[in-house]
């Protein structure tokens, strides 16, 4: 490692660029926060101050930081054996072939197949490809737009940032590179005629289903969501959404992707978040927690019945990336999966899901919390601002969402997200081996800085400190 710790910063504000970040303010005002180490649920910075990862990386560190022993000999172990092999032109390796097998026996009902890839947005991508070949294949090549969520985020690269439901993500790279019709999504805050789950699955369904015939149902290739929506802050479906969602695929002969790169591997305490509101999706895309943050790796996992047309005779799935698949990203997830079974990660999830829920929702008598929701170990906070409709005045919203709220959280040794962005939100993705100690320690945080924070709110002339 080049340097001591100190020029890190510096370092890296002359020659890495970072992603999602305003590059040109680094080392101008803005410090690069640098992360040496992990141990457990916790990370360290290059100054030796230690954190709870709140955030399990970025949805990835399922385990934290822990098992690094195991991983390394899987590691080592695969690359003695073999270093490289591509997934490519009727030639594979071991480990893809095992993980393949295994996640097909944890994927839901009917899907049977894996596509492996990079990271999450190939895996949004490699959907995308299918869901247009499978149609052309059986004669509608016509079907070329796409509907997804409002709000919704399922990637950057071009493909996957035109299901994204961001202009100021797509904007500055022109028209999107596929047409999408973006329907409500399932964040019923604030919709107090539609409290009922009956009704509010009603209404989304009848929005979509509106969109399917405005379009035209002959158009449309693939509706893509994710179980529990990440991007507006942790936002769950009502009772029969999922199912509703299956009947319209059905009825107008699209297919159904479930985006599960965040909600996958035990996050909402199942192997497939999907499973836990009866999704029966055609294709599944994953990436994160596959490796459990030790490895980058993306897969898309497809529906027997889609196979069968991708597979006729004389077809060719004219698509694959160089390190789809790659031999050491595969070693490392079999035995990610190996450790999640053993210590009956998913089994911990379940067990404390009931008082994380618990302890987030009593946030919500704070004057700046708007809503609370998640599932799993998966929660986001909306904050209230001063404006009477409950948005954030630009001062108000630098002050506590830019500055106060973050500032506080870091200061008591808590990784979490602070969105500044559409709906101001505090987000956790605790690491799934964390125990009810570190929940509560996680929210007692939080509760902390949204109390300063609510003071600030409702009594502007108090300094904030």
């Amino acid at each position: 490692m080049t340097g001591p710790a100190t020029e890190w910063p510096a370092m890296a504000a002359r020659h890495l660029l970072l992603n999602m970040t305003p590059n040109g303010s680094l080392g101008r005002g803005t410090e690069v926060f640098v992360l040496r180490r992990g141990d457990g649920p916790y990370v360290e910075d290059a100054d030796g101050r230690r954190y709870i990862d709140g955030l399990s990386g970025l949805y990835c560190c399922q385990l934290g930081y822990s098992y690094a022993d195991e991983f390394a000999d899987a590691a080592s172990r695969q690359v003695r054996e073999l270093a490289f092999s591509p997934l490519w032109s009727a030639s594979a390796h071991p480990a893809a072939i095992e993980l393949a097998e295994r996640l097909a026996a944890l994927a839901p009902d009917g899907i049977g197949h894996v596509f492996f890839s990079g990271g999450g947005a190939e895996a949004v991508e490699t959907a995308w490809k299918m869901a247009r070949r499978y149609h052309a294949l059986r004669g509608e090549p016509g079907r070329t737009k796409a509907i997804a969520r409002r709000g919704a985020y399922h990637g950057l690269t071009l493909g996957a940032l035109a299901l994204t439901d961001d202009p100021g993500l797509r904007e500055p790279y022109g028209a999107p590179a596929i047409e999408t019709r973006f329907v409500a999504n399932t964040n019923r805050h604030g919709l107090t005629d539609l409290a009922d789950d009956a009704a509010f699955t009603a209404y989304l369904l009848a929005d979509t289903e509106a969109a399917i015939l405005a379009e035209g149902p002959e158009t449309i290739a693939m509706l893509i969501a994710e179980p529990v929506q990440n991007r507006g802050g942790c936002i769950t479906p009502p009772d029969g959404y999922w199912q509703g969602l299956r009947s319209l695929a059905d009825r107008y002969g699209f297919l159904l992707v479930a985006d599960e790169v965040i909600t996958a591997f035990g996050r909402l305490g199942e192997w497939f978040g999907g499973t836990r509101y009866g999704a029966r999706p055609d294709i599944v895309t994953v990436a994160k927690g596959l490796t459990a943050g030790y490895a980058p790796m993306g897969a898309t996992l497809v529906g027997d019945r889609v196979v069968e047309v991708l597979n006729r005779p004389g077809a060719v799935f004219n698509h694959g990336y160089t390190f789809g698949g790659h031999p050491l990203s595969a070693a490392i997830a079999l035995r990610a999966i190996d450790i999640m079974t053993r210590e009956r990660v998913l089994d911990n999830v379940r067990d404390l899901q009931g008082h994380l829920a618990e302890r987030m929702a009593a946030l919500a008598a704070l004057p700046i919390v708007a809503d609370v929701r998640g599932a799993g170990f998966f929660y986001a906070v909306e904050l209230s601002g001063d404006l009477e409709d409950g948005g954030f005045s630009d001062t108000c919203r630098a002050e506590l969402v830019g500055d106060l709220i973050p500032r506080a959280l870091r200061e008591s040794g808590l990784l979490a997200r602070v969105y500044n962005r559409a709906a101001p939100l505090v987000q956790i993705a605790p690491p799934l081996v964390g125990d009810r100690d570190l929940l509560d320690r996680i929210v007692d945080v939080i509760a902390d800085a949204l109390e300063r924070a609510s003071v600030r709110l409702t009594s502007p002339a108090v300094p904030i400190h």
